[in-house]
């Protein structure tokens, strides 16, 4: 039986809430009906430096429900602005209240966020709850992207809230308590110039280059805030790339100063190789497909440059120069990391001239032959080309070919190759049909055990155990594509 006299740990901190208060407003989570706790991330917990055991408690659950304030929390709802499908529109937490900053045993500094808490001065006509399915959603696919070493949001708890949340259907309520190094966004930025307040400005970038980058000793600090931004997220979409990852919804303030991945709403992994894999059913024209991520990333960079334009320099020529030549590193920058990784994925630890049109001969050969892209570098990894589905394939044949000749022309050993393959290609990926197998199972039988298992080989995508097995297989043909939605 769980100690009831444990207690969490928690060693928050509250520095978000020392910035102008029109960056935010006070506000109390909305308590819940019957607070049951169904998933626990004991190792993000500890950590943490927190006690995952007190956590599993009911007054360790009673804090992850929002319905008892964590020791040293000073609950606040973050205001942010937002370029939504292109569309400016001012926003904030409407479903999420940050409880604090917890300080780890090493010294570092997470935000601890509760998603799906209640209503805020922020959510207009919404309701501020959240569907569990989507919360277990947004903790499976986090640590999974966690898993394959790509910055991210962490997921520590969810729990079931025994209130039903009414959207075009009636569903069951959830809370996700999120972890991140901080929920600054571009968004965030383009708020405080819309405010107009340089002052404002200035202590927002202070407290980002403090918090995230140091710098406030360089020449040009804001500046020098734009270049590590660029370059976190030029690095991030092409993590993003090397996986099939699509996040779905690529709006300005779902883009994180920090350079992690965040919300999770409808995003998903592509099974069959095509550049223009949409999932999102409120993405009508593709705007966010997998092949215009890094298109969109710059342009939202474009708009953190605006932002960011009377602390550059007092003459605005001059400011404007300056933000160009920055953003002007994102798309080599880009490049570099991408084929960097692309590399990696093929055993190569050299350079050769050729390298690019050998990577991007294989994609198009993936794309006409409709192959998995997981799968495929899973197979070649492996040694097996039978099994990436091309084998047999004129094209692919000659490929493979002089893939192997490539790999013959370096120093390095084929098992050396292997080795950095393995550590480039994940065996498995959260694949959508598993992903709802294990929601389906939670959702509407109680069943945690199909979450429990996914999350559990997802850990280490690049294990490449038998018991990953099962799970490197793609869905059945169906006519239906798939679909995500918000589960806003």
């Amino acid at each position: 039986m769980t100690d009831t006299h444990r207690t969490p740990n928690w060693n928050l901190e509250a520095t978000y809430s020392h910035l102008p208060g029109a960056f935010f407003s006070r506000i109390q989570p909305e308590e819940v009906t019957e607070p049951e706790l169904v998933l626990l991330n004991d190792a993000l917990a500890e950590s943490l430096g927190l006690d995952a055991e007190a956590l599993k408690t009911e007054e360790g659950t009673r804090e992850l429900a929002g319905n008892k304030r964590p020791e040293g929390s000073m609950p606040i709802a973050q205001a942010y602005a937002g370029h939504q499908f292109g569309n400016f529109t001012m926003l904030g937490d409407g479903r999420a209240v940050l409880l604090g900053e917890q300080l780890t045993p090493g010294g570092d500094r997470y935000d601890v966020q509760l998603k799906g808490s209640g209503h805020t001065p922020f959510s207009r006509s919404g309701d501020g709850r959240a569907p569990l399915g989507a919360m277990l959603r947004e903790y499976i696919i986090s640590e999974a992207m966690h898993g394959l070493g790509i910055p991210t949001s962490r997921s520590l708890a969810v729990v079931k809230t025994g209130d039903k949340v009414q959207r075009e259907t009636e569903h069951i309520g959830g809370v996700l308590t999120r972890i991140a190094s901080s929920h600054l966004r571009v968004g965030t930025f383009q708020y405080a110039a819309y405010q107009g307040d340089q002052e404002n400005m200035k202590e927002l970038a202070d407290y980002a280059l403090e918090r995230h980058f140091g710098g406030k000793d360089q020449d040009e600090p804001y500046l020098y805030l734009l270049e590590q931004v660029v370059e976190r997220q030029a690095s991030l979409i092409a993590k993003w790339q090397h996986v099939g990852f699509i996040h779905g919804v690529m709006n300005t303030d779902n883009m994180t100063i920090s350079g992690e991945t965040i919300d999770y709403g409808p995003c998903a992994f592509m099974n069959t190789y095509d550049p223009d894999t949409v999932f999102s059913s409120i993405d009508t024209h593709g705007r966010y497909r997998y092949n215009n991520q890094p298109g969109i990333a710059e342009w939202n960079l474009v708009r953190f440059a605006e932002a960011l334009l009377p602390l550059l320099d007092d003459d605005q020529d001059k400011a404007i120069k300056k933000a160009e030549q920055t953003l002007g590193q994102f798309a080599a920058s880009y490049k570099k990391h991408w084929t960097t990784g692309m590399r990696q994925k093929l055993g190569f630890f050299n350079e050769e001239k050729q390298d690019e049109p050998l990577m991007e001969d294989l994609l198009d050969i993936m794309k006409k032959k409709e192959a998995d892209f997981t799968n495929v570098f899973r197979g070649l990894t492996l040694g097996k080309p039978e099994v990436t589905g091309l084998s047999g394939h004129v094209a692919f044949d000659q490929w493979y070919k002089q893939w192997q000749l490539r790999l013959d022309r370096q120093e390095e050993s084929i098992e050396e190759a292997q080795a950095l393959m393995k550590r480039s290609n994940p065996s498995i990926i959260p694949r959508n049909h598993r992903v709802e197998e294990a929601i389906e199972a939670a959702v509407s039988r109680g069943d945690y055990t199909v979450v429990e298992r996914l999350l559990s080989v997802l850990a280490d995508p690049y294990a490449y155990t038998s018991e990953q097995e099962p799970y490197t297989e793609p869905p059945e043909a169906s006519d239906e594509p798939y679909q995500t939605f918000c589960g806003t």
